[in-house]
């Protein structure tokens, strides 16, 4: 049997921590824990190691850091899971493991690898552009948001100017942005019939849309209770013995849901059967907070339904 095809439960784990500039690694099938230099003569010492010892790759999403190395891992044909690194603190807490270094993350990487079953990364090109297109958007939103508050606050002109003058351009470079990515669905025809599907929610903009898009790929491909607990909007049990606290949400992916709660806000203005289904929770005595987000549970999984069953809109 050749190394691509021996299933992945029977391969050694070969786990890595990515850092800027080191990869600090564990081999599961021999104990032993290594260090390697972040650059393309580490990253080529490192596939001939696996390679060689026929492992199955894991690594943490590390902000980016990780992108040289997983390009390496599937230009080489490696077999390589990327995991969620919310997914693998929580997996350390559950196991007793509350030090951190980055030889222990390794470690820990290699335990939750062997321990949580998982699909081998594949890449999508056109996935991973809108994703870093949005998630420059969300990162630029940010510095907007940060400069409008710092120019409320000025007193002295010249600063005031100088402050208007960065907010038009940092306005000038989000329309660009924007452009790039209606442009970047386009170019895509999957990409572009799934916002056809999710566009015909209204109160669904071009926003929201993108962002479901390049940040939420297993829309359409769960069910409605997983994509909600994914995303962090399914409120969860809070009670012990005869204590019963209120249900929260937590967890999930805070970029989507953020995203989400503002479409939520605007679905009150034009998707009348989620502006009634608010109004009935508050009718009943639900708190504004708990409608809002209950608006964005049903939203979401509207908009999976939708693309599991390839089709549009239809008001009931």
């Amino acid at each position: 049997m050749g190394m691509t095809d021996t299933p992945a439960a029977a391969r050694p784990i070969l786990a890595i921590d990515v850092s800027k500039a080191r990869l600090d690694g564990f081999d599961a099938a021999t104990g032993e824990t290594f260090s390697l230099d972040h650059t393309p003569s580490g990253h080529t010492a490192l596939l001939r190691r696996a390679a060689a010892g026929g492992h199955l790759l894991a690594l943490e999403a590390s902000g980016g850091y990780e992108r040289p190395l997983l390009a390496a891992c599937l230009k080489a044909g490696l077999p390589t899971r990327l995991l969620d690194p919310r997914r693998v603190r929580h997996f350390a807490r559950a196991s007793g493991q509350w030090a951190k270094t980055d030889r222990l993350d390794a470690r820990l990487i290699a335990a939750y690898a062997a321990a949580i079953p998982g699909d081998f990364h594949q890449p999508d090109p056109e996935a991973a552009q809108l994703a870093e297109l949005v998630t420059y958007r969300r990162q630029l939103i940010d510095i907007e948001t940060t400069l409008a508050n710092q120019a409320e606050h000025l007193t002295d002109p010249e600063l005031r100017r100088d402050a208007k003058r960065r907010l038009d351009t940092l306005k000038l470079r989000l329309t660009r942005l924007d452009a790039r990515i209606d442009a970047a669905i386009a170019a895509s025809p999957t990409l572009a019939r799934k916002a056809t599907l999710l566009r015909s929610i209204p109160g669904v903009g071009p926003v929201l849309c993108a962002t479901l898009l390049a940040s939420l790929p297993e829309l359409g491909h769960l069910n409605r209770r997983e994509i909600a607990a994914l995303v962090g909007v399914a409120p969860m049990d809070n009670s012990s013995g005869q204590r019963h606290g209120a249900k929260t949400i937590h967890a999930g992916r805070p970029a989507v849901r953020a995203t989400l709660y503002m479409a939520a806000l605007v679905a009150g203005r034009f998707n009348p059967p989620l502006a009634a289904f608010r109004d009935r929770l508050r009718a009943a005595g639900k708190k504004p907070k708990v409608a809002i987000v209950a608006v964005m549970r049903k939203l979401l999984v509207l908009a999976n339904a939708l693309l599991r069953d390839n089709r549009t809109y239809a008001a009931p």
